[in-house]
């Protein structure tokens, strides 16, 4: 996919149409995981942002890495943010059904914890109304095409919104 086609992009050329005067950066890696995510959050935090969009772990239930490890990092990514005054957004994802019961049943509910222990906005699944429709998704099937991008950043977008304009009515840091 063109980075012109990526969440990002699609996301930030919604806001500016929209009048928010943002620049989304990508600060993702394809095919990584909760823990390189985390291992990169310097990288990230060096530019200074105000919101970031934690959407992590569907690598790591992929590679049936433990939950609670993907727990662990994506805790960690949500104090230090948090800690550097920045606001976190956190999405959901679902883990596949095919790793049983209790395997996706301890991954899936990570997500709505975190969230609520932390006190920040959460997006349940960040695949809402992609996930399983081959019409929306590249050859591999997991991977939104750019119509399914589109509907994604659609559907998150009220969120992102109340979270921008909950930054524009706090004071500065």
């Amino acid at each position: 996919m063109s980075a012109r086609d990526a969440f990002p992009a699609q996301l930030e050329a919604v806001l500016q149409q929209r009048g928010y005067q943002v620049v989304v950066q990508n600060a993702g890696v394809s095919g990584d995981t909760s823990a390189g995510g985390l291992s990169r959050l310097d990288w990230t935090l060096a530019d200074r942002p105000d919101l970031v969009i934690v959407e992590l772990g569907a690598n790591d239930a992929l590679r049936g890495l433990d939950p609670a490890m993907t727990r662990e990092n994506i805790d960690a990514i949500l104090t230090r943010l948090k800690a550097a005054g920045v606001q976190p957004l956190l999405t959901g994802m679902l883990a596949p059904r095919n790793l049983g019961r209790d395997y996706y049943s301890k991954f899936d509910q990570l997500y709505p914890d975190l969230a609520q222990s932390h006190e920040i906005s959460f997006y349940p699944f960040f695949l809402a109304g992609v996930a399983g429709r081959p019409d929306l998704n590249q050859r591999d099937g997991l991977h939104p095409t750019a119509a399914g991008i589109a509907i994604i950043v659609g559907k998150i977008l009220p969120l992102v919104e109340e979270c921008l304009q909950q930054l524009k009515a706090a004071p500065l840091r």
